[in-house]
């Protein structure tokens, strides 16, 4: 039996080895700056080959510019993105506020479609309240009518001695006296009514103005024997 020595590795070819060096500046775990090392060949007595090694100051004038440039890119590009998310939330803002206004105008315009055809029944209810018409159950359903009107939003307006406003009165009677400060309703021919800020029509009302009073007479004492202070005429 032949015995057989040590294996022989001559022919064998070793792998290369494959090392990673990790060169990023900052720890993307902690984003603190990494103490930067560099591997430099030696000879065999352990000397660095080519030249010698370089000192931490030498390091740090090499390192601290990259840095410094790392992060003033990082902070231009965050405040540019920080400005676009502000944009947008404003314009997602006005937009809200936009469609919002849109939905109410629907709503109260909807409203304003029904209820103008109900203005003319109210006109009627409000003459037979005057004449004293509106008893027993024909009230009772007038008064269901109205507070449903009311709780969708209507407003009648145009009252005795409130000022005249042209922008929701209309005058079709105009009078002066000097009783009043200045224009003011003294009569309603017909209500008006809103919803919201809408004007579904306005007042019919009568107006009158400011007219300053005649002067004051003087007083004379009545003379003896007269009087109303007037002289004997025979």
């Amino acid at each position: 039996m032949t015995d057989q020595g040590p294996h022989d590795n001559s022919n064998s070819v070793e792998e290369p080895r494959v090392v990673v060096r990790d060169r990023r500046r900052i720890d993307p775990e902690t984003g603190q700056v990494k103490t930067v090392t560099e591997e430099v060949p030696v000879d065999e007595a352990g000397a660095p080959e080519g030249g010698r090694h370089a000192s931490a100051d030498e390091v740090e004038a090499e390192i601290v510019p990259e840095i410094i440039s790392e992060e003033l890119s990082l902070k231009t590009e965050l405040d540019e993105r920080t400005k676009d998310l502000q944009r947008l939330q404003a314009e997602f803002a006005n937009y809200r506020k936009r469609v919002d206004r849109d939905r109410e105008s629907v709503v109260v315009n909807a409203k304003a479609s029904v209820v103008n055809e109900l203005l003319a029944v109210l006109d009627d209810l409000e003459r037979a309240a005057v004449h004293g018409d509106l008893t027993g159950a024909f009230k009772a359903v007038a008064d269901k009518l109205t507070a449903t009107l009311q709780r969708v939003g209507l407003e009648p307006f145009g009252h005795e001695n409130e000022p005249f406003d042209p922008s929701v009165h209309e005058a079709v009677q105009h009078d002066t006296s000097p009783d009043v400060q200045g224009p003011t309703v003294t009569a309603v021919l017909r209500r008006g009514y809103r919803i919201g800020e809408k004007t579904l029509r306005p007042a019919l009302v009568a107006v009158t103005d400011h007219e300053p009073g005649a002067p004051a007479q003087e007083w004379a004492e009545p003379s003896e024997g007269q009087p109303d202070g007037s002289a004997d005429r025979n």
